[in-house]
C-alpha cells in the first residue's frame, strides 16, 4: 500500500510539471530508462516528498515502465486490435508483489478462452474474472461485458465448497455464479410463500417494521425486497466466514455498497479505486438521506444512534484508506481522526461488558446495549430488558396469531371445505372466519383480483411530511401507496432502503446501508424484531420438493438469529487496519520531521 502512495504522489508531481517519462530523454532506444535524467528527477523529487532516494528512483522506474507499456500496448491495438489488460492475480500466485501481470488479447474473444490462458500461464484453476467489482461471464465476449484497452482485471480463485454444488448440466459455469442462482431461486421460493400455508410446517417470510407488525406490501414489491434483502444478508454470512471473493457476488445483487468496498479492502483489490470511491460515496449520500446530517432522522424513529455508528466508521475508515492510497495524505489523516474518535467511543469497557454478561445477557446484547446507551451500564441494562421484553410480547402475539389460525381452519374444514383451501381464505381474511367463509364461497376471479391489488390512495400531506423529512416526491408517494398511506410505516420503509423504493430485483438500486432481514431461531419463531424493516423466519419443515427444501434450509442458515446483527461488530478488523493507516501514516510525517 506504501508504494501505491508513493507512486499516486509521484504522478501528481509529474502531471504539474508535464514530465512525461515514455519519452527522451526519461527513455532512450530500446525503451531503456535515460539513467541520469531519471538520477536527477529522483534527487529533485525526494527532499519534496520527504522521502528516501533509492525508494523514490524505484517508484519513478517503476512508473516509466507502466507508461512506455501503456504507450507500446496503445499503438499495438491501434494496429492489431490486440489489447493489453492488466491481471491482478491472487496473492499467493504472485512472486513479486511489485511486479504487475499483463495478458494480451482482442477483445472479441469469448471470456472462457482468456480464462483459459491465465490458468495455463499461472497455473490457475477454477477461477473467475472481476472487472469494477462485476463477474464477467465466461460464454460471452471480452467487450460486450465493459473489458477495454488496459482494463484491469482481478482474477479470484473458486471455492472447492461451491465447485462440489455444481450441477451436470452447468459444468461450464463458475461455482458462484450457480451459488447466485441456487440463492435467488431459494429466496424466489420463500418470497413467493404468503404465509397462508401452515406456518408449523412451511417456512415464509415477512417484512415487519421496528415493533415486529407485518407491512402490507404487494406481491411484486415484496419479492423484490425479500430477494435483494436475502442476497444482502447471504454476502453477510460469507463476509463473517472471511470469503469475501464469495460474499461480492451475493453483495452485488443487493448493491450495498459499504460491505462491497469493504470486501474490496479484504482482498486488497486497491485497483478498484474508482470503483470503490463511487460506491463509498453513494454510501455516504445514503447514510446522510436517510438518517440525517446530526441522525435526527435515526433518532426520531430508535431513540438513540449509538449503534449506528459502526457503520459511519467503517465509511471513515475506507474513505481515509482511499485517499492515502490515492497519495492525498492530508485527507488521510483528517478521516482517520473521525475514525479514532468514534473508535474511542465503539471500543467498549470489559469490566462493563462483564458485569452486563453477569447479569445474564449475552454478549452481543451486551455489546449493543452499551453502544446504544453511549456506555452507560445502567441504561444499557434497562435497554436490554426493554428489548427483551419487546421480543417476548411479539413471540406471545404470534403464539395467541397462531392459536386462533389454527381454530379458524377447524372452524372452516368442519363445514366441509379443505385444509389449503380454509388455510388461504383465512390468509386473505387476516383471520376473520366470516370473511374466510364469504371467500370460499366466491371464488370468481375478478373478485380475488380486487381483494389481492387492492392499493389506498396517497394523499398530498402525506407526501408532503416525507417531503419535509428529506425524502424525494417520487420515493414517498412509492412508499405510502406500499404502507396504505400510513405515514410512519412509510417513513419506515424509506428509511429501510435508504430513501430509493424499487419495483424491481436489484442490482441498479441503491439499497439499504444496512441488513435488512432477521430470522428467529427454531425453538421461538418469528420471535424478532428490527427498527430497519424486519424479515421474520417461520422455521418448520417443508414438504415440498427435496430440492426446494434443501434450498430453502441452506439459506435459513445464513439468515442471522438477532435483528441487529448487523450493528454487532467486535471491530477487530477495524482496530487492525486503524493500526496500518497510522504507521503508513507516521511513517510520512516522520520522513516530514
Amino acid at each position: 500500500m506504501a508504494e501505491q502512495n508513493t507512486e499516486a504522489k509521484l504522478k501528481s508531481l509529474l502531471k504539474q510539471e508535464k514530465i512525461q517519462l515514455w519519452n527522451p530523454p526519461y527513455t532512450e532506444d530500446g525503451n531503456q530508462p535515460g539513467q541520469q535524467h531519471m538520477q536527477e528527477l529522483a534527487e529533485r523529487y525526494a527532499p519534496q516528498l520527504s522521502l528516501d532516494l533509492v525508494e523514490v528512483g524505484g517508484a519513478l522506474e517503476s512508473i516509466r515502465v507502466q507508461a512506455v507499456k501503456r504507450g507500446k500496448g496503445n499503438q499495438t491495438y491501434r494496429e492489431t486490435s490486440v489489447a493489453t489488460l492488466e491481471l491482478l492475480l491472487p496473492r499467493d500466485t504472485k512472486g513479486d508483489p511489485k511486479k504487475k501481470s499483463y495478458l494480451e488479447s482482442r477483445l472479441d474473444v469469448s471470456v472462457q478462452e482468456v480464462m483459459d490462458r491465465i490458468a495455463q500461464d499461472y497455473g490457475l484453476e477454477f477461477i473467475k474474472l472481476i472487472l469494477n467489482g462485476k463477474t464477467l461471464s465466461a460464454d460471452q465476449r471480452l467487450d460486450e461485458q465493459g473489458v477495454k484497452n488496459h482494463s484491469k482485471v482481478m482474477v479470484l480463485r473458486v471455492s472447492d465448497a461451491e465447485r462440489r454444488r455444481q450441477v451436470s448440466e452447468e459444468q461450464k459455469k463458475k461455482s458462484q455464479e450457480e451459488s447466485i442462482q441456487r440463492t435467488h431461486k431459494g429466496f424466489q421460493i420463500l418470497s413467493e410463500r404468503d404465509g397462508s400455508e401452515d406456518p408449523e410446517t412451511t417456512p415464509f417470510l415477512e417484512i415487519a417494521d421496528q415493533k415486529g407488525n407485518p407491512l402490507q406490501i404487494p406481491l411484486k414489491e415484496r419479492k423484490a425486497l425479500i430477494l435483494a434483502m436475502g442476497f444482502h444478508e447471504k454476502g453477510r454470512s460469507l463476509m463473517k466466514r472471511k470469503q469475501y471473493d464469495d460474499a461480492l457476488y451475493s453483495l452485488r445483487r443487493s448493491n450495498i455498497p459499504l460491505d462491497i468496498v469493504w470486501c474490496y479492502r479484504a482482498l486488497e483489490a486497491l485497483s478498484c479505486l474508482d470503483d470503490g470511491k463511487m460506491r463509498l460515496q453513494r454510501a455516504e449520500d445514503c447514510f446522510l438521506q436517510c438518517y440525517g446530517a446530526q441522525q435526527q432522522r435515526l433518532l426520531m424513529i430508535k431513540g438513540n444512534t449509538g449503534r449506528e455508528e459502526v457503520l459511519f466508521l467503517r465509511l471513515y475508515l475506507l474513505q481515509s484508506l482511499l485517499s492515502y492510497i490515492e497519495g492525498n495524505d492530508s485527507q488521510a489523516r483528517q478521516q482517520l481522526q473521525k475514525v479514532e474518535a468514534l473508535h474511542g467511543r465503539l471500543c467498549l469497557d470489559s469490566e462493563k461488558m462483564a458485569q452486563l454478561m453477569a447479569l445474564g445477557f449475552s454478549d452481543r446484547e451486551a455489546r449493543l446495549g452499551l453502544r446504544a446507551c453511549q456506555g452507560d451500564l445502567q441504561e444499557a441494562a434497562i435497554h436490554i430488558t426493554n428489548r427483551r421484553q419487546e421480543r417476548e410480547e411479539l413471540k406471545e402475539r404470534e403464539k395467541e396469531k397462531r392459536r386462533r389460525r389454527l381454530q379458524g381452519i377447524s372452524a372452516l374444514r368442519e363445514l366441509g371445505f379443505s385444509r389449503r383451501d380454509a388455510a388461504r381464505a383465512l390468509h386473505k381474511a387476516d383471520g376473520d372466519v366470516d370473511r374466510a367463509y364469504a371467500i370460499l364461497l366466491d371464488s370468481a376471479p375478478t373478485a380475488q383480483a380486487t381483494n389481492n391489488n387492492t392499493e389506498a390512495a396517497v394523499s398530498p400531506e402525506s407526501v408532503d411530511q416525507l417531503l419535509y423529512l428529506g425524502f424525494e416526491r417520487e420515493m414517498s408517494a412509492a412508499a405510502l401507496r406500499l404502507t396504505g398511506g400510513d405515514v410512519q410505516s412509510a417513513t419506515q420503509l424509506l428509511l429501510d432502503n435508504q430513501g430509493v423504493i424499487s419495483v424491481s430485483p436489484p442490482p441498479s438500486s441503491c439499497s439499504s446501508s444496512s441488513p435488512s432481514s432477521s430470522t428467529a431461531s427454531p425453538e421461538e419463531p418469528s420471535t424478532s424484531s428490527k427498527s430497519e424493516g424486519t424479515t421474520h423466519t417461520h422455521t418448520h419443515t417443508t414438504e415440498g420438493e427435496e430440492e426446494d427444501n434443501e434450498l430453502v434450509n441452506e439459506l435459513l442458515e445464513d439468515i442471522p438469529r438477532h435483528e441487529e446483527d448487523y450493528l454487532d461488530l467486535t471491530l477487530e478488523e477495524e482496530s487492525e487496519l486503524i493500526a496500518t493507516m497510522k504507521a503508513y501514516l507516521s511513517r510520512g510525517a516522520a520522513h516530514a520531521v
